[in-house]
């Protein structure tokens, strides 16, 4: 059983960070502004070098120097939630080693992407990174971005294995999962949404929480959002969720994390550079943006 006071830090809303760059860097000042919105709208957690983070296309340096500022920036404030995951188990078990060291509260594993790994050959995968680490493991469900989905008999599997695998991110944008892994894996486990749009349906139907994207831009809403779902108000939910509905849309318009990095540096919060092979938003997708950030902004209200 998980401990309830890890269940609660675990709950509500974690922001997938994005990795800010200036001319091919690391771009330390913006991450920390960044970070510090975060703390100030009062999210859960920090995910830093995930998928939004473009853990993929940075360095072994340059990933502990992200979870390091992010360590020295929330540690206390948030749960820290490292990304560790790689489609090599050697590799994703020293990334998790790191993170530990470097003092992350937590890490998030993703499945492994381009080897389709069998249910068996995932229970080998994430075993291998439990037993090489003592701190909480959230799994990380994304079939779109890795091409096999982790089956909720295999999560149960390793949350019967091991104590420390404590929760799920679920992005395989079928609301039916969230009931599947509820079943499978009790009332304790730990679920996330891992889709922006569809947060409150997941969490009408057992989710916990939300690692969110959007949080990035709108760290506020995506709180107050949850919140409301917490304390039952879900007339209130509800008008949050719609308010956000066609912008959390556009902000998947390109592949993660381009629109949301041309949002923030509509704002002046980072720049909007990315790296390769990602490319800057296409013109017809930004105009598309722009309006659905446009149309947010007059009717904000929450």
């Amino acid at each position: 059983m998980i401990d309830s006071e890890l269940r609660r830090h675990l709950s509500g809303v974690f922001t997938a960070l994005v990795t800010p760059f200036r001319d091919g860097a690391i771009d330390v000042s913006a991450l920390e502004r960044l970070i510090a919105a975060q703390l100030e709208a009062g999210v859960a957690g920090l995910v830093p070098v995930g998928t939004t983070g473009e853990a993929a296309t940075l360095s072994e340096a340059e990933a502990d120097e992200v979870i390091r500022i992010t360590v020295a920036a929330a540690k206390g404030r948030a749960f820290i939630m490292a990304g560790t995951g790689s489609n090599a188990t050697t590799l994703a078990v020293a990334k998790a080693k790191r993170a530990e060291a470097l003092g992350a509260d937590g890490i998030l594993v993703v499945t492994p992407y381009y080897n389709k790994p069998s249910q068996d050959g995932l229970f080998a995968h994430f075993s291998a990174i439990a037993e090489a680490v003592r701190i909480p493991i959230m799994l990380y469900s994304v079939p779109g971005r890795t091409g096999v989905e982790i089956a909720p008999a295999t999560a149960a599997r390793l949350a019967k294995a091991y104590p420390h695998i404590v929760a799920i991110k679920e992005a395989g944008g079928r609301t039916e999962r969230i009931t599947e892994l509820r079943r499978a894996l009790g009332e304790d486990f730990v679920i996330h949404s891992g889709d922006d749009g569809l947060t409150l349906p997941f969490l009408a139907v057992g989710a916990d929480g939300v690692t969110s994207v959007a949080s990035n831009l709108l760290p506020r809403e995506i709180v107050a959002l949850c919140a409301a779902w917490a304390k039952g108000e879900l007339r209130e939910a509800r008008r949050i969720h719609q308010a956000l509905f066609d912008l959390t849309g556009h902000l998947f318009i390109e592949s993660n994390p381009v629109p949301v990095k041309t949002a923030l540096a509509r704002s002046g919060a980072i720049s909007a550079e990315v790296r390769a092979p990602l490319a800057p938003l296409r013109p017809e997708n930004l105009k598309a943006l722009e309006a659905s950030l446009a149309a947010f902004e007059s009717a904000r209200d929450i």
